[in-house]
């Protein structure tokens, strides 16, 4: 990572922010601070933004208004090309006639054709009562001069129909017909009818007692209901044809204009994005200054793009490796291919310190293994491959699914290895069928029922080799850092832990006993060293350690655990004595098997790295790389 000065013409600003906005590949820093002697760097002049802001809402309200001419390119437009090339002042005086130019027709548009969806609407709920109440029609009385009101009551409250009767009956002098009928699983259509004269008084008190009244427009009174109904399916048919016109306006429209206003959206919303990063830029009476880190691998490109836009009048400027702003360096992930889906689980986590060791190509070799040694099963591992390349096709479009995906991928390839080694396939299904046998290696049979201390030492002494790496990386994490005491504090963990393990080696008769003597020199001195580089807190954490190493057995347990329930799956199969039940048996229990294969094994072969291998090592709390740029169209 390198920091560097970007110095220009002040005139040219705005064309420089571009390009480098372009480019994506500068970590901004405050221009206006430290900067090398003879500079004096003013804050850049406020832009206001107020403007551009307004602007963008009514193109994205109008976009919202227009139909997508082709979404599959929703953020991809043709016209990209038509207005990248202007000027912002021209891009804005553009976008800005465009939108005065559609405005009023659209909103026209879209408010007629809301006013008729209301309209619809309504229309089916006047449909919806007439026909529940059309066979009421031969109660209600035909006299003129009376007012039918149709009230909506929900059937938990139909004891307010008792209260609202005598009411009635007082106003209107008892001259009112009251009938009512069930309109749907949830509410009872009332009809009242009355003389218009007490019209207002009864209007008034259902008012007052806030009861739902549904007035039926005036066009559809004073008919028979079938009448009423008649023409509500005319008016309901001229409104499907006016808003399909409208709809077909509004086509024209997008057809001719939204690809162009999707173009302008994504250009000013770029630039808006630009002038958020205004803060950090500086500049002088005639220039314009831009300072940040930036990866070497960046910087010739960078170089180049500026180059290409001004020729020799922009500069940039490699500052001094200055090691006392080391911990203001963002961190940028720069692994293999192979290494890169990992960087997933370290996005779990804050990013390492500059200078820091990445442990992401460590993960990427650990945690395969780890997860092989759990699930080890060549039927498994084929179903999981084939699962992560489906989900990965599937949602393409989704970065943390795709690394996900990749990494199951991965783990896979040793999980059908160590398939191999412990002869699974779909538990003991293959050793049945005669495909496959368990290997046998040192003399040692690696089924993992019978092979059960064999692979509890294989899984400590794993989990030893990887404390004693993860304590190594300390050593070199501190030397980078110049951490004296935390040298001398891991060196005595390691020579303490190498003393216990050659002790109980000897005891056991696999190291000479002569070294003994010299072992306990050893232990003695690393005890020393604990004690000068962690204190009494160095010597208690042996016993932590040797924890987080026994902590390594849990491949063994949750493999032993995965490979009985596949077994019980194939058992229970085929003591059913039904083929067919016995299949959708097995397949159900594996399915099972598998899915928690896909879950637990992570979540521990994580585990494992998180607390017990990252504690040795790993402190993070770096800054993580955000170039200064955009997303390519």
């Amino acid at each position: 990572m390198m920091r560097i000065l970007v110095v220009g013409p002040k005139k040219d600003y705005q064309r420089i922010i571009d390009v480098l906005y372009q480019a994506g590949s500068i970590h901004l820093e405050d221009a206006k601070t430290d900067i090398p002697d003879g500079m004096v760097v003013r804050p850049l002049d406020t832009f206001h933004t107020e403007e551009l802001s307004s602007l963008l809402i009514r193109i994205r309200g109008q976009i919202q208004i227009l139909t997508p001419v082709d979404s599959k390119k929703h953020n991809k437009s043709p016209f990209i090309d038509k207005y990248a090339s202007l000027p912002f002042k021209d891009l804005v005086v553009t976008a800005t006639t465009i939108c005065d130019s559609l405005e009023e027709k659209l909103r026209s548009l879209e408010n007629r054709k809301g006013d008729l969806d209301v309209r619809y609407t309504t229309l089916l709920r006047y449909e919806k009562i007439i026909r529940k109440i059309s066979p009421l029609e031969q109660q209600l009385p035909t006299l003129e001069g009376f007012e039918v009101t149709i009230l909506i009551i929900q059937k938990e409250f139909e004891s307010v129909l008792d209260i609202i009767h005598p009411f009635l009956s007082e106003i209107t002098k008892n001259q009112f017909e009251f009938i009512s009928a069930d309109l749907d699983e949830k509410n009872i259509a009332v009809i009242t009818v009355f003389s218009k004269k007490y019209a207002n008084k009864v209007h008034d008190f259902l008012y007052s007692k806030n009861v739902n009244e549904v007035r039926i427009p005036q066009e559809y009174t004073n008919m028979p209901l079938d009448d009423a109904l008649t023409l509500i399916q005319a008016d309901k048919d001229a409104i499907r044809t006016e808003i399909t016109e409208i709809e077909a306006k509004i086509r024209d429209i997008s057809t001719r204009w939204y690809a162009d206003l999707v173009t302008l959206k994504i250009l000013l919303t770029d630039f808006l994005e630009e002038t958020s990063a205004y803060s950090h830029f500086g500049q002088t009476e005639y220039t314009f200054v831009v300072k940040g880190w930036i990866p070497k691998k960046f910087l010739p490109a960078t170089k180049k793009a500026l180059v290409e836009s001004f020729g020799e009048s922009v500069v940039v400027h490699e500052l001094p490796d200055d090691p006392s702003r080391y911990d203001d360096a963002p961190v940028f992930f720069d692994n293999p291919f192979w290494a890169k889906p990992f960087e997933f689980f370290m996005n779990l986590v804050t990013p390492p310190m500059y200078r820091e060791i990445d442990p992401t190509p460590l993960i990427a070799i650990f945690f395969p293994l780890f997860f092989g040694l759990i699930v080890g099963d060549i039927g498994y591992g084929l179903v999981i491959l084939c699962f992560s390349l489906a989900v990965r096709y599937k949602f393409r479009e989704i970065p943390w699914i795709c690394q996900l995906m990749s990494i199951l991928m991965i783990s896979s390839i040793p999980t059908m290895i160590f398939g191999y080694f412990y002869g699974e396939f779909f538990g003991d299904l293959g050793e049945h069928m005669g495909w496959i046998h368990p290997i046998t290696l040192f003399g040692i049979t690696w089924n993992r029922i019978e092979a059960i201390i064999p692979l509890l030492i294989l899984t400590i002494g794993i989990g030893v080799f990887h404390v004693f790496l993860g304590l190594s990386l300390g050593i070199l994490n501190a030397y980078r850092h110049h951490k004296t005491r935390h040298i001398i504090e891991k060196a005595g963990m390691l020579g303490l832990l190498s003393g216990i393990l050659l002790l109980l080696g000897a005891y056991a008769g696999h190291v000479p006993g002569s070294v003994t003597f010299a072992v306990i020199a050893l232990m003695l001195a690393s005890i020393g060293c604990l004690i000068y580089g962690g204190g009494s807190r160095g010597v208690i954490e042996v016993m932590g350690t040797i924890g987080n190493i026994m902590s390594y057995a849990r491949l063994m347990a949750i493999g032993l655990a995965s490979v009985i329930l596949a077994l019980v799956a194939n058992r229970l199969s085929h003591e059913l004595g039904i083929l067919v039940l016995g299949i959708i048996v097995a397949i159900l229990l594996h399915t099972l098997n598998i899915f928690l294969a896909m879950f637990s094994p992570s979540i521990h072969s994580l585990r494992l790295h998180v607390v017990e291998f990252f504690s040795k090592f790993y402190e993070g709390g770096g800054v993580p790389y955000k170039p200064f740029g955009k997303e390519r169209l």
